[in-house]
């Protein structure tokens, strides 16, 4: 794709072609696609993960997180979960600062306005005036009602201990959102056993938000890029496997079953591959088939826009991306069990997450390589990326060895968002 020299940065986005296979760089670039994509894919029509209700079990716990790049909490309270933007109904100060807690209710340390754990305004300071003198002076207008000031509630969907939420509250359910095909994994994972929570890891990466739900919607790169993955056979190009998507190829789920380490021809001929490594520590591989699997070893799922959910083998986790302007994200990984798992299940679990977060055996190599596309995008605005592998068409496929699912994405993306 050749460029004028005197084009630098264009005026706006031009695709290529009709298709979705050749994203323009300005998609990770532009500033002004960025914040619609916020309205568009966060703040409008769609769900957006916030956590698991195992992070809030008692009445008064709260977790303080985003929906696109919003503050948000998640608060239980008796009636269930409750999902309240953090944003003091008064002056708009963003009130609470702490990522857990539990709370009675919620106070705003600008001005003491006070509200339930629903949300709801329950106390304003100085609302009658203050007497002196032998009069009141000040006080809020007589016709200030507290049930018209309290704080932005969100629509809230649960399904299998994991919570959803969305500023839309006209959007479609949940089951709906996913679609059938995607909703089968979700439930294969969530599957209603009480979940325990084992830990966190949480990153910065200087890279477009898309890129991440791009890099697991990527069967191409597993065995290229992740000596790990390649060398023991948890996730390789000749491995049993299928990619599947809802109707309109937004979310995806990534399907694998573990073949066997060692040579195989289309293996060996990839660098990653090093018949030569050993493990100092071979529980790293005790890896021990679960009833639940029903087969796969690996279900990889993107639900669009803002998380992963991840299986593979023994280590199950959320991946929540929280966009910070065009160029950055952070990434929230929240590991997690079963209530009922042993305590060996629990340590194998733990062990097998060294794999992922920001220093994981394999992850960081996706955060490095993000980084990098960044770079590439942005100092090249006009040209575009090639995601062509197996075509240029959307369909799910019983192979690794394409890039339909990115193509699925854009074919949304475009969909959504040149409406």
């Amino acid at each position: 794709m050749s460029t004028p020299e005197n084009e630098v940065f264009p005026a706006q986005m031009r695709w290529e072609t009709e298709g979705s296979s050749r994203i323009p760089f300005m998609a990770y670039t532009d500033d002004d696609l960025h914040k619609k994509e916020l309205e568009r894919f966060f703040y409008q029509r769609h769900w957006n993960y916030v956590g698991l209700e195992a992070e809030v079990p008692k009445v008064g716990d709260f977790k303080r997180t985003v929906v696109g790049e919003r503050s948000v909490l998640m608060v239980r309270d008796a009636d269930g979960i409750h999902v309240v933007e953090n944003v003091c109904a008064h002056r708009g100060m963003q009130f609470c600062r702490e990522r857990h807690g539990n709370k009675k209710d919620f106070v705003c340390p600008y001005h003491q306005w006070s509200y339930t754990l629903q949300g709801d305004l329950q106390g304003v300071p100085f609302r009658r005036g203050v007497k002196q003198d032998g009069k009141v002076n000040g006080g809020m207008p007589a016709d200030f009602q507290t049930a018209d000031h309290g704080l932005n509630k969100l629509k809230v969907a649960t399904r299998g201990g994991v919570v959803f939420a969305s500023f839309d509250h006209n959007i479609e359910s949940l089951e709906d959102f996913l679609g059938p095909e995607i909703l089968s994994y979700f439930d294969r994972l969530f599957n209603g056993r009480q979940l325990k929570i084992l830990g966190y890891n949480r990153q910065r990466i200087p890279g477009n938000w898309k890129l991440m739900q791009e890099n697991i919607k990527d069967p191409y790169h597993p065995g290229l890029l992740h000596t790990w993955f390649v060398t023991f056979g948890l996730w390789r190009a000749d491995n049993k496997s299928e990619l599947k998507m809802d109707a309109r190829h937004r979310h995806a789920a990534m399907i694998s079953t573990r073949g066997q380490a060692g040579k195989a021809d289309q293996v060996t001929q990839v660098s990653s591959f090093k018949e030569s490594m050993q493990l100092h520590d071979p529980r790293f591989l005790d890896i021990v088939p679960e009833p639940w699997w029903g087969g796969p070893t690996a279900v990889m799922m993107t639900v669009f826009p803002s998380v992963i959910l991840q299986q593979q083998v023994n280590s199950v986790s959320t991946r929540h991306i929280q966009p910070d302007g065009h160029g950055a994200f952070d990434f929230v990984w929240t590991h997690f069990g079963f209530e009922d798992d042993t305590d060996e299940m629990t340590q194998r679990r733990l062990r097998q997450a060294n794999l992922f977060g920001p220093a994981g055996f394999v992850s960081a190599d996706d955060g490095e390589v993000i980084e990098f596309s960044q770079q590439g995008f942005e100092s090249k605005p006009y040209h575009r990326t090639l995601a062509e592998l197996g075509g240029k068409t959307v369909e799910n496929t019983d192979h690794m060895v394409t890039e339909t699912l990115i193509r699925g994405m854009y074919a949304y993306w475009r969909e959504v968002m040149e409406a």
